[in-house]
């Protein structure tokens, strides 16, 4: 059975992240979704947060696995045993920027194979950059997020607004 990774910060998960695991886990007997703990990008959610979101999202997806990593993404994949790195592109500048990561992890690890995927053209607009900015600013992400994670948004951007006007929860 061959196992394919597909890693990223997924800070927040976006209907896009989603289309592209529900579609590679078609693809493989084991989808790994790997989870970068990445502490430069300041991300929104902790690391063990953006695990739980992901994972309740996939449920239902029986041969779809979350783990955190740290490190080179591909000494993570010959970790788990995988062969195949999973990524989703959007746009020509996903492009150049994925080709750049490509021509660098073969020279690191060039048993590892990339399979890219067209991200479905609904979903290219999306990015958790985006997702941020609009929940910050108050806005629906309806069609956007998985439910759960707008929910999640939500309240980290309640207590950030509370706590910068001063107000407080009871």
């Amino acid at each position: 059975m061959v196992v394919a990774v597909y890693p990223g910060t997924f800070d927040p998960l976006t209907y896009g992240h989603m289309d592209i695991i529900e579609r590679a886990a078609a693809l493989f007997g084991r989808l790994i979704v790997g989870i970068y703990e990445n502490s430069s990008k300041q991300p929104l959610f902790p690391l063990e947060q953006r695990v739980e979101l992901v994972k309740e999202a996939i449920t239902g997806l029986s041969n779809v696995h979350v783990k955190a990593f740290k490190g080179l993404t591909v000494d993570f994949i010959h970790q788990i045993g995988g062969r195949v790195m999973i990524r989703g592109l959007r746009a020509n500048s996903d492009f150049e920027r994925e080709f750049e990561m490509a021509l660098m992890n073969r020279k690191l690890a060039s048993d590892i194979e990339l399979l890219c995927l067209m991200t479905s053209s609904q979903y290219q607009f999306l990015s958790s950059s985006l997702i941020k900015e609009v929940a910050k600013l108050g806005g629906c992400l309806e069609g956007m997020v998985p439910d759960h994670v707008a929910v999640a948004l939500r309240e980290r951007f309640s207590v950030t607004i509370e706590v910068a006007t001063g107000k407080h929860r009871m």
